[in-house]
């Protein structure tokens, strides 16, 4: 844990170590003070809890640091629950049109509940994805989200922002070897190009504002919500993860 390294746990006189120092699949846990967030009483604990990585972070990517203004043009890339949220994030501040990037064409019909008006699939085009999407949107999109941890697509999305005004976040997290190459006429151009952890809240103080926005209907949870197993078929959570089937799986410590 964060003050002296070291683990809260042990079983048969062997360490158990903390998950992103939380130990989420732990009916209960001990957590250092910087990771507790007091939160509404009234909140239900099995919607709420999506909020905790994931949901946040794509929401907050959006609406914290990228900033759509109302009527702007966003493209996302990745369609998995982070990506949908940044989504969601595009949609609640009003942009008026809303790019899916996915190598999953299927995910295209979910898409649209979060706000998606048009999809591109970059596999069904000989052209890089980016000049599509310039050709598209008459010169590039205001905003772009990266939520795939694949540095051609973080490059992708920096190439398809507009010049002049443009903002690409970037909120996947790439492989160690990973290299992020473009011209610097990009940047002389004046497109900007930030990063974002957790969407820049800080769970303690910001985490309780966003289960409020739940809690007063602003932010809708239950969509990303898609499964729901005991924690015995916890390896079924992971199959649906893996093949796409599931935004968010909630797993039952108690059935």
């Amino acid at each position: 844990m964060i003050a002296d390294g070291q683990p809260r746990f042990t079983a048969r006189g062997q360490p158990v170590y903390h998950f992103l120092g939380t130990s989420t699949f732990s009916e209960y846990t001990v957590v250092h003070v910087g990771c507790v967030a007091k939160i509404s009483p009234a909140a239900p604990l099995d919607k709420v809890c999506v909020l905790s990585c994931g949901i946040s972070t794509g929401f907050g990517a959006t609406v914290n640091v990228a900033k759509p203004a109302k009527g702007s043009t966003v493209a996302i890339f990745g369609l998995g629950a982070v990506g949908l949220a940044a989504m969601e994030g595009a949609r609640i501040s009003g942009a008026s049109r809303i790019i899916g990037v996915d190598l999953n064409s299927a995910k295209y019909e979910q898409a649209k509940k979060f706000g998606c008006t048009d999809f591109v699939n970059p596999k069904d085009y000989a052209k890089p994805v980016q000049e599509v999407i310039v050709e598209m949107t008459n010169g590039g999109v205001d905003r772009s989200v990266e939520c795939t941890g694949n540095a051609a697509a973080m490059i992708s999305a920096f190439e398809c922002v507009h010049d002049g005004w443009g903002v690409a976040v970037l909120v996947g997290v790439a492989g160690k070897e990973a290299v992020f190459k473009t011209h610097p006429i990009n940047f002389l151009n004046e497109r900007t190009l930030k990063g974002t952890f957790f969407g820049n809240y800080k769970p303690r103080t910001d985490l309780p504002g966003v289960v409020d926005m739940y809690m007063n209907k602003e932010l809708e949870l239950e969509k990303f919500i898609t499964h729901s197993v005991p924690f015995s078929e916890i390896n079924k959570a992971f199959d649906l993860m893996l093949s796409g089937e599931s935004i968010r799986c909630i797993i039952r410590m108690q059935d």
